[in-house]
């Protein structure tokens, strides 16, 4: 690859990745049709993109630690819920035609943004609730499923998770984005990257540095603009890219 692709690389990425964690997911709508654009194969290219996207939640991860905006326990708790889920998918998706699974998701992240924006308080404070043990097991149970689409899929997964904190557990905005980026960005999406290499996946590791590079920097970027913007500007984020995600993963790349 010339220098100027692998610039364009590099820019694709830093910008997928910061729009991303900004809104709390979405920057495989960019950086993994990018891949196939520039002529990895589909498998390939979804592999080599689950491994990049580690950098997003390391990113973010410094971040947020440094501002102090994390709850540790409800971090490990969204990790370990969604861990089998991820696992699941993705050694299910190796085996599974994806086009109609990604028409699907698709529809499913458009509702996610008309949703968001026929609530115009959604997310705007903390308001906690299902935090007893029960609405843990339904709100695990739930985790676990967005998991297995995290795991098989391509983007938008964790546009499910943000709004799930927000809607069951009472999340604002800038919560729910910090914790799913830590917990989707850097924990499920390395567990999923992990689990696709051993079923024998193929990851392009030359373009591994220059997506690592774009995704850590966007990533601390983008949790930057999170911690100093409002939660609405947060939300309006969050739905541009919901209506972007779900049009695109309906026409296809």
């Amino acid at each position: 690859m010339d220098i100027l692709n692998t610039f364009g690389l590099f820019l694709g990425s830093l910008f997928s990745n910061t729009l991303a964690s900004l809104s709390g997911g979405g920057a495989g709508l960019i950086q993994f049709p990018l891949l196939i654009f520039l002529g990895l194969p589909f498998g390939i290219a979804l592999a080599t993109h689950k491994v990049a996207s580690v950098a997003l939640g390391v990113g973010a991860a410094i971040k947020h630690i440094r501002a102090g905006s994390l709850n540790w326990t409800l971090t490990l708790y969204v990790i370990v819920a969604g861990m089998l889920g991820v696992i699941l998918g993705a050694n299910v998706i190796l085996f599974v035609p994806g086009r109609t699974a990604e028409a699907l998701l698709g529809l499913l992240i458009l509702g996610l943004g008309l949703y968001s924006l026929t609530k115009t308080e959604l997310g705007q404070l903390n308001q906690p609730c299902n935090r007893h043990w029960q609405g843990m097991i339904v709100g695990g149970v739930g985790l676990a499923l967005i998991g297995i689409l995290n795991g098989s899929l391509t983007a938008g997964t964790g546009l499910f998770v943000t709004l799930f904190l927000i809607r069951w557990f009472g999340f604002d905005y800038k919560q729910a984005v910090a914790l799913t980026l830590v917990s989707v960005g850097l924990f499920w999406n390395g567990i999923g990257a992990t689990t696709m290499y051993l079923a024998g996946a193929e990851i392009y590791w030359p373009w591994i540095p220059v997506l690592l590079l774009g995704s850590l920097l966007g990533g601390y970027l983008g949790a930057h603009l999170a911690t100093q913007k409002s939660n609405t500007l947060i939300k309006r984020c969050f739905e541009v890219l919901t209506f972007v995600i779900g049009f695109k993963l309906l026409i296809g790349f």
